[in-house]
């Protein structure tokens, strides 16, 4: 399979391996639960740099997501951010020293946005579950290079299909020739063999209004009235329900049903009627229908799905400035590439948060079928509090004078905001500087010795964490230096005889996690016990 090559690669090309895993840490004065306390378990909004916040979401929820949004910067060469990730390669330090920050002139400004983007994306497919869909919005800048690095990270085979999305009604004045108004999303997911899509979701989409009988769309009934489609029987009144009105085509227009049609459909309430300026608008109601051919294909082309113009204007909706943001994402948008693939119950994630609008999308999908889908977002910029966070807090709460009743009254939920802390590495468990809490740790080992988060993580009164098929975890630990030097950090006697009673119950093995044992390595194998001592042993178990 062809690759694409661009200058850095071959120093960024193991990075995301490098980069280490740091704590997440809880803001309670920025967040937003209500009653209830702040937890990691929570909605997330996550301030920092999105390539360490991803690494530090690993433990926890690799191969646990089911949808990643993002729209990361286009690369117009207008910019003026920098890549600084500390790439551990002083020849790639240099190079990016040298060539930061990026402007019009700069011919090797693809690379750099190509370096800042491969490490993202294999952290991202690592935490996508294996049913799981990727949504990337990009546009002509730098599409083709990303579809050629999906391509090698995801896999050939995994592409689903680019969607065209119509972002403006027309061309602009500064337009020379060709109007430019589509962006594209590139969808990728983690094992094409495992994608489905849910046919409610469909619903959703294309019947998205309701009443007591299901789920329906309106379909025009009028057609236009020349050449060989010219029919004057077709032009006949239609009487307005408790109204003295009746509703006739347009100039030019006819039915493209007949009358005794018409008064059937009319005696069904099948018909919906909407006045105008130009008198009342006549459609007809379907409801969905699972045996429905029609409702089984997305399409790939998204139009009236919001627009750059909708998308601020949803933003002064919300309070904010039309300035607050120049390239904001419209709900409808959002909403509608997360009901192609998620379920009530699923984890979306959006690593270039921006304005928020994919957890703005989530609760209102929340709110309108009763799901319990959850969000987390990554910002960067200083805004991560003042809008990001700041318009899932009025989402959530409402807005006083917004039209919509709904946005008025607001859709509920809660968000924990987070920070980064310091990263789990040996020296700072040595010094006592840095020791992580037990979860923390927990989810880290769990992550660093099969490569994936465990269902459950929690502490038990005999240590026990978490389990795989095979295998039960075990971490004698407790936050502070005063325990972890004390006696009752150890594996002794008595805790290896418990824990090798569990195992034989289960059969399974043990893995055992603690600053020292007084027990032989010898004597625990016989009891099929691994230990490993705190803070050197924590690796990938081979088998």
């Amino acid at each position: 399979m062809p690759s694409l090559d661009f200058k850095g690669k071959q120093f960024i090309y193991g990075h995301h391996l490098t980069v280490p895993i740091s704590t997440i840490e809880i803001d309670a004065d920025k967040s937003f639960t209500g009653e209830n306390d702040p937890s990691l378990n929570d909605n997330l909004i996550i301030h920092g740099d999105n390539l360490y916040a991803l690494k530090a979401l690993l433990p926890k929820y690799a191969g646990k997501i089911k949808c990643i949004y993002i729209d990361p910067p286009y690369n117009t060469g207008n910019e003026n951010w920098v890549y600084n990730d500390n790439v551990n390669s002083p020849i790639m330090q240099a190079w990016l020293e040298k060539h930061s920050p990026i402007d019009n002139e700069d011919l090797e400004r693809h690379d750099k946005w190509l370096c800042m983007m491969w490490p993202r994306l294999h952290l991202l497919r690592e935490l996508l579950s294996d049913d799981g869909v990727i949504f990337i919005s990009i546009d002509d800048n730098e599409q083709h290079r990303l579809r050629m690095l999906m391509d090698e990270i995801f896999g050939e085979q995994n592409f689903v299909e680019c969607l065209i999305w119509k972002k403006k009604g027309g061309a602009g004045n500064t337009e020379k020739l060709v109007g430019d108004i589509v962006e594209y999303v590139l969808m990728y997911t983690r094992n094409i063999k495992q994608l489905s899509t849910n046919r409610r979701n469909i619903e959703n989409i294309k019947y998205s209004q309701r009443d007591e009988e299901g789920s329906y769309k309106l379909e025009g009934l009028l057609k236009t009235d020349e050449g060989m489609y010219k029919r004057e029987t077709m032009k006949y009144p239609v009487p307005v329900p408790d109204t003295d009105e009746v509703a006739r085509p347009p100039e030019g227009k006819r039915w493209t049903v007949g009358e005794i049609t018409m008064m059937d459909l009319l005696q069904a309430q099948l018909l919906h009627f909407t006045p105008s300026k130009f008198g009342w608008v006549v459609k007809q109601k379907k409801y969905f229908d699972e045996t429905d051919p029609e409702t089984g294909v997305y399409l790939n082309l998204l139009l009236e799905q919001g627009s750059l113009k909708v998308a601020k204007g949803e933003m002064v909706s919300l309070g904010f400035t039309r300035e607050a943001f120049s390239t904001p994402k419209p709900l409808v948008l959002v909403k509608r590439l997360l009901r192609m693939i998620c379920k009530p119950d699923d984890i979306i994630l959006d690593s270039f948060a921006g304005t928020g609008t994919t957890a703005h999308a989530v609760l209102a999908l929340n709110k309108e079928d009763g799901g319990n889908r959850k969000f987390i977002l990554m910002e960067c910029e200083d805004y991560a509090d003042t809008i990001t966070a700041e318009r899932v807090r009025r989402v959530i709460n409402g807005v006083e004078n917004a039209k919509d009743e709904t946005l008025r009254n607001g859709f509920g939920g809660s968000f924990t905001y987070c920070t980064l802390g310091e990263p789990i590495d040996e020296e700072g468990m040595l010094t006592g500087e840095n020791l992580p809490t037990y979860e923390a740790l927990a989810d880290y080992i769990a992550y660093t010795a099969t490569g994936n988060a465990l269902t459950a993580i929690s502490e038990q009164e005999d240590y026990c964490f978490g389990e795989t098929n095979d295998l039960r975890f075990y971490l004698i630990y407790e936050p502070t230096l005063q325990f972890l030097e004390s006696n009752k950090s150890a594996l002794d006697g008595e805790r290896a005889e418990q824990i090798a009673k569990a195992c034989k119950e289960t059969g399974k093995k043990a893995y055992v996690y603690a600053p020292q044992k007084f027990v032989s390595q010898k004597e625990l194998t016989d009891m099929g016990i691994t230990f490993c001592q705190l803070p050197y042993n924590i690796h990938r178990i081979a088998e």
